[in-house]
């Protein structure tokens, strides 16, 4: 069963943001996995060069975990006076 929030979902409300940022880093990792893990499948199975795959998972890698930083540390998940 999906997780259910508890009431109407608003960027504004910092625990919302805060599981939001914490839901799209997830999804970013699963992506991350999937693709790479599939890329490398194939580089083994192939016996291919891929001397950009090193690179590839690399850079994808510290663009990771400089956005779990970000989640972790930097944001600033303090309410938001709206506009209204």
């Amino acid at each position: 069963m999906p997780p259910r929030w508890p009431r109407q979902p608003d960027r504004a409300d910092p625990a919302y943001r805060r599981l939001d940022d914490r839901m799209n880093f997830a999804v970013h990792v699963a992506a991350f996995l999937a693709i790479n893990s599939g890329l490398w499948f194939f580089h083994n199975i192939n016996h291919a060069t891929w001397f950009w795959l090193v690179w590839l998972t690399g850079i994808w890698a510290v663009v990771l975990l400089i956005h779990l930083i970000y989640i972790a540390a930097i944001a600033d998940y303090s309410s938001v006076k709206s506009n209204g």
